[in-house]
């Protein structure tokens, strides 16, 4: 006969039986591994639940956002964001009439085979028709008075750089150059007319133009000015003016590179790379040469 075991007594436990289970359950493991909770074989002790870690990234986006709201609330809106008064319309007028009485002033043999008189009488007009259409501040705007200017620009730009190629001409051998003086002048008034019709260029082009600069209208600049990269440390009145194009148009016609204004559209990148290369070969030709022939 088979030995049967005696009944255990209430409230005790066999030693082959697992221990009693609490109510709270275990958290989940890896099955398949022993000593981890969850696991066959493991401990069935209850561990307390942990809370979840915080993303540090996630963290570091929500401060950052307090930190934009809160200089938002205490910092205006910079003046090329919004609309404002247009731009004066006498710098822009005053530096083509320097650059009018420039090219009258080239010798002859640098003004190309057209009439001395007929590309500045053409800009001239042109200039006139302007002012009569924005003669205090460059607000109308309207495609007739847009293609005027760009003709404008054109024209200015055509006329110098026919001269810049006839001055290289020169240099390199197709007139005898004897005095160093009228080829430095000559040069210096290029050179000078080129910033000029450059700035004209950017003026003219960046956001659409200076109407639509003073209208708030586009929201990506063109032309990255330092004032729009550190709003907080410029006036909120300030936005690019002509002053501030005819600058960049300097600096980077004499250090061949942008300086503190970058370039973010492909146009002006492009026009920049133009502008240094014109630049270039007309300083180092003529100062080349101009060195050659001084006497010594």
């Amino acid at each position: 006969m088979t030995r049967s075991e005696p009944p255990d007594p209430a409230g005790q436990e066999r030693p082959d039986q697992a221990p009693h289970e609490t109510d709270t359950p275990d958290p989940p493991g890896i099955p398949g591994i022993p000593g981890i909770p969850g696991a066959p074989g493991a401990p069935g002790r209850p561990r307390p639940r942990q809370r979840r870690a915080t993303d540090p990234w996630q963290l570091w986006i929500h401060r950052a956002e307090q930190i934009a709201v809160g200089r938002a609330e205490h910092m205006p809106i910079p003046a090329w964001m919004r609309t404002t008064p247009g731009e004066r319309r006498w710098p822009v007028t005053l530096t083509v009439i320097v650059a009018i009485i420039l090219q009258l002033l080239l010798p002859s043999h640098l003004t190309g085979p057209l009439p001395r008189a007929l590309l500045p009488a053409l800009e001239v007009g042109l200039l006139i028709g302007l002012t009569i259409a924005n003669p205090v501040r460059i607000e109308r705007r309207g495609k007739p008075v847009r293609v005027a200017s760009i003709v404008l620009i054109l024209l200015m730009t055509i006329a110098n750089a026919a001269s810049a190629v006839l001055l290289i001409h020169t240099i390199l051998g197709g007139r005898p150059v004897t005095t160093a003086g009228p080829l430095l002048a000559s040069g210096a008034s290029i050179w000078v007319t080129n910033v000029i019709a450059f700035a004209l260029w950017y003026w003219e082009f960046d956001r659409g133009g200076p109407v639509n600069r003073s209208l708030g209208i586009p929201q990506h600049p063109d032309l990255l000015f330092t004032q729009m990269a550190a709003p907080e440390l410029s006036p909120p009145d300030w936005e690019p003016r002509f002053v501030d194009y005819f600058y960049l148009s300097f600096t980077n016609a004499t250090a061949f590179s942008p300086t503190d204004v970058m370039p973010m559209a492909r146009w002006a990148k492009l026009t920049m790379l133009v502008q240094s290369a014109v630049s270039l070969a007309v300083g180092v030709l003529v100062i080349a040469r101009a060195v050659n022939i001084l006497p010594i």
